[in-house]
């Protein structure tokens, strides 16, 4: 596999730590993985303990990876579990400089076993914030980059919609079209969703990166703007409104691209709630019916549950661009 990472452990061990690592090294050298799992775990549940977190860390994080890439999936996995235990006992600001361990380790596990949907679930819990309710983007847009070069069209689209790398972001939605065998006249649709979703989130900076890297790569989008097609065009003055605060542009953009707008019928909903995100307008009084349901389905994403809102083994992309995503793509808690 393409990931890799050293040992980790920066720090000088006592003597008796050190005779276990000697041991713990044998082991390893004889391939007696069960000893060695072992070991792993009482010294790291020993170094806790004693609030040794950064050893503890340093020492699942090795075990982890020494033993996936031993291809011993089930030990691997569960230090890289036990390592997320540790970090979880971090204050926040301290979790965020161990996620590129966590990136490593998810490239590592195996992409077709619940082992890897079970750590990345945990991973992205373990570092939510107040201003990150959806887990960090660093460790979504990490996990989205392996998944895309895994071909995991479905999964990588999830993770992108919660990061902030919305350069890869674009460039992934223009293979995405091409890799589904869309019509070439739906590739206005592929970015709108990705847009509008993004700005249901809030995320205005990614969305407007995204958009520019997906239109200005894409070999069937003529450059511009103006762009040929309306709804490039209705993205582009979108985003400029949201970003200059211009209620009444969004009102006339949406008045006016109307018949655009009606491909999809969830459109509606999303422009709905980016009028309450940026320009403070309330809810719509007649929010119940057929379209609230579907805009509900959508929106019902990462909870306490402790599944990710996709199947391990949806790798497969639709035909069709409005409908690429999980039914479970956004999480309530993130739109308001």
């Amino acid at each position: 596999m393409a990931a890799s990472c050293g040992d980790g452990q920066n720090t000088r061990p006592s003597k008796g730590v050190s005779r276990i690592l000697l041991k713990l090294e044998s082991n390893l050298a004889e391939r007696n993985f069960y000893e060695a799992h072992q070991i792993y775990k009482t010294l790291s549940y020993r170094l806790s303990n004693q609030k040794k977190y950064d050893e503890a860390i340093d020492l699942l994080y090795s075990g982890s990876c020494r033993l996936l890439q031993s291809q011993q999936i089930e030990s691997g996995a569960d230090l890289a579990m036990s390592l997320l235990d540790v970090i979880g006992k971090l204050d926040n600001d301290k979790r965020a400089g161990h996620i590129h361990k966590l990136t490593t380790i998810h490239e590592l596990i195996p992409p077709d076993g619940q082992e890897r949907q079970l750590f990345i679930c945990k991973a992205i819990k373990q570092t939510k914030t107040s201003s990150h309710t959806a887990g960090s983007p660093e460790l979504h847009g990490a996990v989205a980059n392996t998944l895309w070069k895994e071909k995991r069209h479905s999964e990588a689209r999830y993770h992108f919609l919660y990061s902030a790398d919305g350069e890869n972001c674009g460039r992934f939605l223009i293979e995405l079209h091409h890799s589904s065998g869309s019509n070439p006249h739906e590739v206005d649709l592929f970015i709108t969703q990705m847009v509008l979703q993004l700005l249901c989130l809030k995320n205005a900076s990614t969305a407007s990166v995204t958009f520019y890297a997906y239109v200005d790569n894409h070999p069937d989008v003529v450059k511009g703007p103006p762009y040929l097609l309306p709804l490039l065009n209705f993205l582009c003055f979108l985003l400029s409104a949201v970003n200059e605060g211009k209620l009444a542009v969004f009102t006339i953009l949406c008045e006016k691209y109307n018949f655009s707008l009606s491909r999809d019928p969830l459109y509606k909903a999303y422009l709905d709630k980016i009028g309450q995100n940026f320009f403070g307008l309330p809810p719509p009084k007649n929010s119940g019916g057929l379209f609230s349901g579907l805009l509900n389905s959508l929106f019902s994403g990462l909870d306490e549950s402790e599944d990710l809102p996709y199947s391990v083994s949806q790798d497969a992309p639709s035909t069709s661009g409005v409908s690429v995503q999980s039914p479970r793509i956004l999480a309530s808690s993130d739109l308001d």
